[in-house]
C-alpha cells in the first residue's frame, strides 16, 4: 500500500498511530455526529451505522479527493452497550460489571468515497479478572478511562485486569488492522 493517504474521521491518536503502522499516513478530520442508540437497535448494528455514519460525514466535509474512513468501538456485556462513562462514577460501575466478567468489543470500519462504500467489523471476547478496589480508584482518578468505551483501553493501565483476550488486540483498541487493511486495499 505504500503512504497512501485517506481522511481519518476521528481525532483519536490511537486509530491514527495504528493506521501510521500499516504505513498509511492520515489526515485526521474529526466529525461530529448523534451516536444515540435507536430502539430496539442490536449492538453489531448500532456499531456499523456508527461507524459509516462517521465515514459519510467525513466524506461530505472533505474535497472529495481521498476516501474517509470512520471507525467505531464498543463494548458490550450481557447484551448491554456500554458507551464512554458519563463520568467518574458511571466508570466505576462499568469497571465493577466487567470485573470476573467475560464481554465483547465490537468494532466496525467503514471507508466511503465518490464510487461505494463498505463496512467490515471485528468481534473480540475479553475476559477480566479480579479488580481490586483500590487499583479501580486509582485508575478511575487517572482520568485514562473517561473517554473509552467500557471504561478502559487494552493498551493502558487496564491490561493488568485483562485474564484472556480472543480476537483482535488491534481491534479493542479500536482499529482492527488485518479488516482495515483489506478495506482500503479496496479502495486504493
Amino acid at each position: 500500500m505504500g503512504h497512501a493517504h485517506i481522511i481519518l474521521a476521528s481525532q483519536s491518536p490511537r486509530r491514527k498511530l495504528l493506521l501510521q503502522q500499516i504505513g498509511i499516513q492520515p489526515i485526521c478530520k474529526p466529525v461530529d455526529i448523534d451516536e444515540s442508540v435507536f430502539n430496539s437497535e442490536l449492538s453489531l448494528d448500532y456499531c456499523m451505522r456508527l461507524a459509516l455514519e462517521k465515514a459519510q460525514e467525513g466524506w461530505e466535509q472533505s474535497d472529495k479527493t481521498l476516501s474517509v474512513l470512520g471507525s467505531d468501538t464498543i463494548v458490550v456485556l450481557d447484551n448491554q452497550i456500554l458507551g464512554k462513562p458519563k463520568d467518574e462514577e458511571d466508570a466505576k460501575t462499568m469497571l465493577r460489571s466487567l470485573a470476573n466478567n467475560e464481554h465483547q468489543v465490537i468494532t466496525a470500519v467503514a471507508m466511503v468515497n465518490v464510487n461505494k462504500q463498505e463496512i467490515v467489523t471485528s468481534i473480540s471476547q475479553v475476559i477480566f479478572g479480579t479488580i481490586p478496589d483500590d487499583e479501580l480508584l486509582k485508575y478511575v482518578a487517572s482520568k485514562e478511562p473517561l473517554d473509552k468505551a467500557g471504561s478502559y483501553g487494552i493498551q493502558g493501565y487496564a491490561s493488568r485486569w485483562i485474564k484472556h483476550i480472543s480476537g483482535s488486540h488491534s481491534g479493542i483498541m479500536g482499529l482492527p488492522l488485518y479488516e482495515t487493511t483489506e478495506l482500503i486495499r479496496e479502495f486504493t
